[in-house]
């Protein structure tokens, strides 16, 4: 595990991301005192949804024409 100052981590940023993603620890200090730690980030597990709520609706057989008339109305200005 690194320890560095703060002034170092602000101008060694990227080299330092560089060897948290490598798999180091690095602790960032302001006065000597440790106050966080930059270490990689592991990739979470994200599956695929589509299909998730297959099989639980409905879709109606007029689905295509429902509304007509009210849809038809309000640009008709009639009601």
């Amino acid at each position: 595990m690194q320890i560095v100052n703060m002034h170092e981590a602000k101008t060694h940023l990227s080299r330092l991301v560089d060897a948290a993603v490598d798999g180091e620890s690095i602790t960032i200090a302001k006065a000597g005192k440790p106050l966080v730690r930059l270490v990689r980030i592991e990739a979470e597990d994200v599956s695929p949804r589509l299909g998730f709520l297959r099989g639980q609706g409905q879709v109606p057989s007029d689905f295509d024409s429902m509304g007509d008339e009210e849809i038809a109305n309000l640009f008709e200005g009639t009601r």
